[in-house]
């Protein structure tokens, strides 16, 4: 190949459901603001500009954590996002929380949509049969490219016991060297794109280790990349969530691949008019529900959102509404990074469907200070450990009740350097009594006595909403590094 022409990469990751414009938050300098972003049909509108601009040269992709995270899209088990999906005319994608129903599910879903998902790293459990397709070729303007799927290898490890029902998956590590192999030397590919769920500082440290992928598109920890990096010659790029950001790269290729290329991440705002095909879908999916879920059950004095690492408003909303329920003593929920912010204002139905589209059932226990501590350590490895590998999950667990003072580059276990319950130090021979949501709060290793209270989070988060209405969930500084 002496010379070929520009092929343009589109990349959607971490959509979460989200078919409508929405809030999203942003800094203007040392400040949040919120404006109003995304919706799948201005997305769809988008990507057809960029195929008239390069026509027969364009590549559409999607990270995964697609079909799961509002109201319509969860009671649907994802039903309403496929005709969607279809009029995107995506290339292919990868998973996460798209697991929630079940690999099966996931596995007859997929086959029903018109691009393939990848995996690598997805085994039927007791064997060394993939699960899904590892690849697929696809050829634009007679540019032969291999994309190579890596679905997040912590559905097995860290998410509820059905998200992997038959299922085990690996990092990938091993999995991208061989495929990347048999792409260049077997199929004879001109270009490898890397397509995965396992978060930025996991793909940067395995491309550090895996020579010969040319783009990866990175998903699952919503970086927002405005400026595309390198990894061992592999251009690296990640585009934020909610459908609130596409990556965009133009590659100008020659004999020995890629010469040069131009990164953007494309704000989906107001501007882009919406498709009318799309628009229509998404209008029909929502009608049933439109009602229901704008129904104001009261108001913030705070932004609530999820974009700190330590803690968050949203958190703290559903945590005083846990304690306030139960009257225990701490509550923990998972680091949950997804749900779209909510601006001081009107809070309705939808909100709260935002902020824990799961709807688990409000869980209590007894827990030992020793657990305590021991649980919060693993959460700080999981969360910031040295090795990316081993880090696990969202953010840092959200907590009520605590206060956490610890030292991030400490080794594990060695982190906490000061431990309080409610103002008192930590008495680890006590028994606690705490309220959580989902198997994520309180792992099933940890504490005793565990129930499931016959009321679920959105139930209490209401409840609370409308008893305390307007609602303050201004942050605590519960979790401090020091």
């Amino acid at each position: 190949m002496d010379k070929m022409p520009t092929i343009t990469i589109l990349q959607l990751n971490d959509l979460h459901g989200y078919l409508e414009p929405h809030p999203e938050h942003y800094w203007d300098g040392d400040h949040s603001v919120y404006r109003t972003a995304g919706g799948v049909a201005r997305i769809s509108e988008l990507f057809k500009e960029v195929r008239e601009e390069n026509p027969g040269g364009v590549i559409a992709l999607d990270n995964g954590d697609t079909i799961h995270g509002t109201y319509p899209v969860v009671t649907s088990e994802g039903r309403v996002l496929a005709p969607v999906l279809n009029e995107l005319r995506l290339d292919g994608w990868t998973a996460h929380w798209d697991f929630a129903y079940g690999p099966k599910y996931l596995k007859e879903f997929s086959e029903k949509l018109g691009h393939p998902l990848l995996s690598i790293n997805c085994y039927q459990k007791d064997s060394d049969n993939l699960y899904f397709k590892p690849y697929t070729i696809i050829e634009r303007h007679s540019v032969k490219i291999g994309v190579i799927g890596v679905a997040a290898t912590i559905v097995d490890k860290v998410m509820p016991e059905k998200f992997s029902e038959g299922v085990r998956l690996t990092i990938g590590q091993n999995e991208l060297r061989n495929w990347v192999k048999h792409l260049r030397e077997e199929e004879k590919v001109d270009l490898v794109i890397m397509l995965s769920h396992n978060g930025f500082p996991q793909d940067m440290k395995m491309l550090g280790n895996v020579d010969g992928v040319d783009i990866c598109l990175s998903g699952h920890t919503h970086n927002r990349i405005r400026e595309a990096v390198t990894a061992n010659k592999t251009i690296v790029i990640q585009s934020g969530c909610h459908g609130s950001f596409i990556g965009r790269i133009d590659l100008s290729l020659g004999s020995r691949g890629v010469k040069s290329f131009e990164h953007k991440l494309i704000d989906v705002d107001m501007s882009i008019r919406p498709d009318p095909v799309v628009d229509e879908i998404v209008q029909r999916a929502l009608e049933p529900h439109r009602e229901m879920l704008s129904e104001r059950v009261g108001k913030t004095l705070t932004d609530l959102h999820r974009n700190l690492i330590m803690e968050s408003p949203m958190d703290n909303l559903l945590l005083q509404a846990l304690i306030d329920l139960t009257g225990a003593e701490i509550a923990f929920s998972n680091g949950w990074r997804y749900g779209a912010p909510v601006p001081i204002g009107p809070i309705t139905v939808n909100d709260l469907w935002n902020i824990i589209p799961v709807n688990p059932p409000v869980s209590v226990c007894k827990i030992k200070g020793s657990e305590i501590k021991e649980m919060m350590e693993m959460n700080l490895e999981r969360t910031f450990s040295a090795n990316p590998f081993e880090q696990m999950g969202g953010y840092v667990k959200r907590c009520l009740g605590i206060n956490l003072y610890f030292k991030i580059e400490n080794p594990p276990d060695s982190r906490i350097n000061r431990l309080f319950i409610n103002g008192k130090p930590i008495d680890t021979n006590k028994t606690y009594r705490a309220c959580y949501v989902t198997s994520q709060g309180v792992r099933p290793e940890f504490g005793s006595d565990k129930e499931n209270l016959d009321i679920d989070a959105i139930t209490a988060l209401r409840s609370y909403i409308e008893k305390h209405s307007p609602i303050d969930a201004a942050l605590r500084n519960t979790i401090v590094p020091i």
